[in-house]
């Protein structure tokens, strides 16, 4: 039978990654135009597929 340390043995020192999180400000800011054109375009990748299917539930609901 394994036991559990024979499991998880590895052949070498182990890698641990960092992650890519920055606590400092941004080089380059956004400026406001640039923040509302991004706002505008997540939203509308997300209500749009909805919406166009909102507005067209009748054509889906016919049973040709």
């Amino acid at each position: 039978l394994a036991t559990s340390n024979d499991a998880i043995s590895t052949n070498g020192p182990m890698i641990t990654q960092r992650a890519s999180v920055f606590t400092r400000p941004a080089k380059h800011p956004l400026g406001p135009a640039e923040t509302i054109i991004g706002l505008g375009l997540f939203a509308l990748a997300i209500l749009g597929p909805s919406s166009w299917i909102l507005a067209n539930i009748e054509d889906y609901k016919k049973k040709d």
